[in-house]
């Protein structure tokens, strides 16, 4: 059996979390789970276990696509930095900075 997505397991916790949030038991809420994703019981209630550990919906991410382009040496060495200093990655460095800029671009013409 395939290992879920990153995609599939947010929307299998969210849904944990929606139906702990609408009153069901944790048995109940285990076994709408399991039929609603056609999964084991035990895996719903893990799902549950998460959605409770965490306390709130999980953001759904989008997908990503690969891309290469270049940069000269100097800049990915700031980017790395940086991202490092911040405990994130340069995939999410950069996006947050193309997400900024595209804004700016979009209010300014």
């Amino acid at each position: 059996m395939p290992r879920s997505t990153d995609l599939q397991k947010t929307e299998r916790i969210n849904a944990a979390h929606g139906l702990l949030a609408r009153g069901l038991s944790v048995a109940e809420a285990a076994m709408a789970l399991s039929r609603q994703f056609t999964m084991s019981r035990r895996q719903a209630y893990r799902y549950i276990e998460e959605a409770q550990a965490i306390g709130r919906p999980v953001p759904v991410t989008e997908p990503t696509t690969a891309v290469t382009f270049k940069l000269p040496p100097s800049l990915v060495d700031a980017i790395r930095a940086r991202a490092a200093a911040e405990g994130t990655t340069i995939s999410a460095m950069v996006g947050r900075a193309l997400r900024a800029f595209l804004g700016e671009a979009d209010g300014h013409g």
